[in-house]
């Protein structure tokens, strides 16, 4: 076990009382993150400044007031690339979304609906191999998203309770932006043609959703239909998995509200 001198620690504290966040001063110090958690506890117990339990209100059991607009963009995240669990070793659940290191841009807005939705909860990043974790736990996690449940998202019924189903409609663009950020993309298709006896090359953009959930699929294009969004439904390997939007004015409007990933 390595030991760490007065000095780190007294250093650790001090960046603390600054405002640097527990990981940030670990990362700084050579320190592991749970130790310096350890320090802080220990240096405002000292000083009788422990905090009384943490337990932030809930939109659903509390009345809180929901950022409808911040929700609408995170359950479309969840549906698509998120789960919530819970560790033997944590006392609370975590949702968890994964995003692509390639795509900062949507790492940056999950945090920030993240934080948007649950204002007094902590949110993290964990880094994996092309990817980063972020992370919020709460209680009342499965409060907010109802859909959560034992297996897979796309081996059991996702509906929208009647709450949920009036904030997408108040906020459709932003659920569709979610689904997109997740499971979907703005791409170049391309096909072949014959003019005048010779075979040109023609490339269009397209936006393209995947899912292999029916009811997360349909609740894509229920979506696109309320919006006056055109779409076709594509297989794969005989199955319906993809969902296209292609025709030249739809393709547009998408591009008014959602946009290539960044």
């Amino acid at each position: 076990m390595k030991l760490h001198g007065t000095n780190v620690r007294q250093k650790a504290l001090t960046l603390l009382d600054e405002g640097a966040r527990n990981a940030d001063v670990g990362r700084l110090l050579g320190v592991p993150a749970g130790t310096v958690a350890y320090w802080r506890h220990r240096d405002l117990a000292g000083r009788g400044a422990c905090p009384g339990r943490h337990a932030p209100r809930c939109p659903r059991c509390d009345g809180r007031e929901l950022d409808g607009a911040a929700y609408a963009y995170l359950l479309g995240l969840y549906l698509g690339d998120g789960h919530i669990s819970r560790y033997s070793g944590h006392r609370v659940p975590s949702l968890m979304i994964t995003c692509a290191e390639q795509w900062p841009g949507v790492m940056d807005e999950c945090e920030a609906a993240m934080r948007a939705v649950f204002p007094d909860n902590s949110v993290c990043r964990v880094r994996k191999q092309g990817c980063r974790n972020v992370k919020v736990y709460s209680t009342h996690l499965s409060c907010v998203f109802p859909q959560h449940g034992p297996g897979r998202k796309h081996e059991r019924r996702i509906a929208l309770e009647p709450w949920q189903r009036q904030i997408v409609d108040g906020h459709p663009w932003e659920f569709v932006r979610g689904l997109i950020h997740s499971d979907g993309c703005r791409n170049i298709n391309w096909t072949t043609r014959l003019v005048g006896g010779v075979r040109k090359r023609y490339e269009y953009p397209r936006y393209w959703f995947t899912n292999v959930s029916d009811d997360i699929r349909r609740l894509y294009t229920d979506t696109l239909d309320r919006l006056g969004v055109e779409w076709k439904e594509c297989t794969r390997y005989g199955r319906p998995y993809n969902i296209s939007v292609a025709r030249r004015e739809s393709v547009a409007l998408m591009d008014a509200h959602i946009g290539p990933k960044y």
